[in-house]
């Protein structure tokens, strides 16, 4: 590697000096074997103890979205959750097997966090092969990989039933896939020598099946595809496959993303029967009007700020790594092409999620983390590479501009959204890094979170400074420093979370709750509420009809009412309750009132 020169992204490992010397290769093999399993092991026990106090859906609309969807792909009932977010299948069919064994709502939900923890817990291996590839030596790339399993955004959202507990895994796996399948071949035909074709089949067909199970799980990824079926055309332009394997590809992308097409479509009846909430139409809005761009680039541009500060810089580090990759003179054009399509992920999912999401006056609105977390264990990973393995002008380079990015994406956020930064609502939820590092869980803290990043990413430089100690140094330190961000998330955030939805929402107490084969909600009643006591009732079919205007569906066998204030319960039925209904449970709360009737 020249000097001045960020380490390239996913170039060739090289084998460790003196790395077991004098053990037989087939001892070696063990080790490492039990060393991966043991590793995965101990992640997926940290991801079961952090989610163990989790019972129910409580970052809604989304969790309540994919459990109903699970539901009704197993052939379960309804839940009506008209223009609301349109929930892809995907993911639900990962959680079928729980639907299959478990019928009461807590224990399906524990199911899916399983579910979770045995996929989410796999960023450990796939780190290690992605770290190896950026030239990390073996030792390192354990402990960092490690780490990088350790991210809030791998972590944290482990504890919740959201796609973005097995994204960043799929994004990973889909890389390395993708990256040996361009990489198989160095002729001009494509082919190598002695390269078993049928290995560098299964390359490329596994990778277009990564992404069409994205495509399916969520709208973000859509953008993986984008850039999967543009290297596609890529490595048939330019010969790097013969065209036989990039048909094959092509073939399992095109076939899995019908499937998963009809698959999302078959939901819309049974979850959406009088549409959604028109995303799409947010974002042709945006990007046909001067200010919806303003909105985009400027929200976007926090969502990259805040990928930064919550690594400690380091992401940031790896995003201008890539980017210097991407455009370097001399860069093979492979590596060129995957710097790209990174970028393009980057970018196309900051700015495309902007552009579609509603003014929710919330500050979450203008810095967020969750929908780049997919994508952000790479840009960490390349970063650490960084770290660990360049020049000290290089580094000193790249911590530079990592710092000097930090703050101008800082001033962006400040810029557009101004006061309503301390006005707007706080969602701890949406937080979990930077409120550990800023210690404040009631409010955010745009530039006190801004330093607290900048130093954070001083103390890497200064632990790698220690070329002897230093890769375990910093090791140690990172993995403190994102284990604490997702203990205390759990503690200050999860957990009330929780505790509040079950003293606002529980319907457990109410006699003959399981002979309840269909549940319909007043309208008017909140929608948090609605969503949650729809999962209460698991076994029931939910529908909301209007009560001020609307008579109560005939079929239903327990109706929930708004319930204004200064009424008795009893009264809580507009035009008064038909004869044959009885109040059996009335509760007044924070998120809203509501009284729930049954037949007598």
């Amino acid at each position: 590697m020249s000097t001045g020169a960020p380490p390239p992204v996913l170039s060739r490992p090289r084998a460790s000096v003196h790395a077991g010397r004098g053990v037989p290769p087939s001892v070696r093999r063990r080790r490492w074997v039990l060393l991966f399993v043991l590793g995965w092991a101990v992640q997926v026990a940290v991801r079961l103890w952090l989610a163990s106090g989790q019972t129910m859906p409580v970052a809604t609309p989304d969790e309540s979205g994919y459990l109903f969807a699970a539901r009704v792909l197993t052939g379960g009932p309804d839940a009506d959750m008209s223009y609301g977010t349109v929930y892809r299948g995907g993911y639900p069919l990962l959680l079928a097997p729980v639907l299959w064994v478990a019928h009461d709502p807590v224990s399906v939900y524990r199911g899916a966090l399983v579910v979770n923890a045995l996929i989410s817990a796999l960023m450990m291996p796939l780190g290690y092969l992605l770290l190896r590839a950026l030239n990390v030596r073996r030792r390192w790339s354990y402990l960092f990989a490690h780490v990088t399993a350790l991210l809030p955004g791998v972590l944290f959202f482990s504890e919740f039933v959201l796609t973005d507990a097995v994204l960043p895994v799929v994004v990973v796996g889909w890389l390395l896939l993708l990256h040996a399948w361009l990489h198989a071949g160095r002729s001009h035909a494509g082919k190598a020598p002695g390269e078993k074709t049928s290995r560098v089949a299964l390359y490329g067909a596994g990778s277009s099946l990564l992404v069409a199970f994205a495509y399916t799980s969520h709208t973000r990824g859509t953008i993986l595809l984008g850039v999967h079926a543009v290297l596609l055309v890529a490595a048939l332009v330019f010969r790097w496959r013969p065209w036989r394997s990039v048909a094959l590809s092509t073939f399992v992308l095109a076939a899995a993303v019908g499937a998963g097409t009809l698959l999302n479509h078959s939901l819309l009846p049974s979850m959406y029967p009088s549409g959604d909430n028109d995303l799409s139409g947010n974002l042709v809005r945006r990007v046909t009007t001067q200010d919806g761009w303003g909105w985009m680039l400027s929200l976007g541009t926090g969502q990259i700020w805040y990928q930064a500060v919550a690594t400690g810089g380091i992401a940031a580090i790896g995003l201008i790594t890539v980017a210097f990759i991407a455009v370097r003179r001399g860069t093979p054009l492979r590596r060129r092409a995957l710097a790209l399509g990174v970028l393009a992920i980057v970018a196309g999912i900051a700015f495309a999620t902007s552009a579609a999401l509603p003014d929710e006056y919330r500050i979450g609105n203008y810095v967020y983390g969750r929908y780049l977390a997919c994508i952000t264990p790479v840009l960490f990973m390349v970063g650490v590479a960084v770290l660990l393995r360049a020049p000290w002008r290089a580094l000193a380079a790249a911590a530079g501009s990592a710092a000097v990015l930090t703050v101008l994406a800082a001033c962006v956020v400040q810029w557009y959204a101004g006061v309503r930064l301390a006005r707007y609502t706080f969602t701890p939820y949406d937080f979990p890094e930077t409120s550990f590092l800023t210690w404040d869980w009631k409010s955010f803290e745009l530039w006190h979170a801004t330093a607290a990043g900048i130093g954070m990413l001083a103390l890497a430089v200064a632990a790698v400074l220690l070329r002897r100690h230093g890769p375990a140094l910093l090791a140690g330190f990172l993995a403190v420093v994102t284990l604490a961000m997702s203990v205390t998330a759990t503690d200050r955030i999860a957990h009330p979370l929780v505790k509040a939805e079950i003293a606002h929402t529980d319907l457990r107490g109410i006699p003959g709750l399981r002979g309840t084969g269909s549940l319909a909600i007043d309208w008017n009643v909140p929608w948090t509420i609605r969503l949650s006591q729809y999962y209460w009732a698991w076994w029931s079919d939910g529908g909301v009809f209007n009560a001020q205007t609307t008579p109560v569906p005939r079929d239903a066998d327990m109706v929930i009412m708004l319930w204004p204030k200064n009424v008795p319960a009893e009264k809580s039925w507009p035009h008064g309750a038909p004869a044959g209904w009885k109040v059996v449970e009335s509760r007044r709360t924070v998120e809203g009132d509501w009284v729930a009737w049954t037949r007598s």
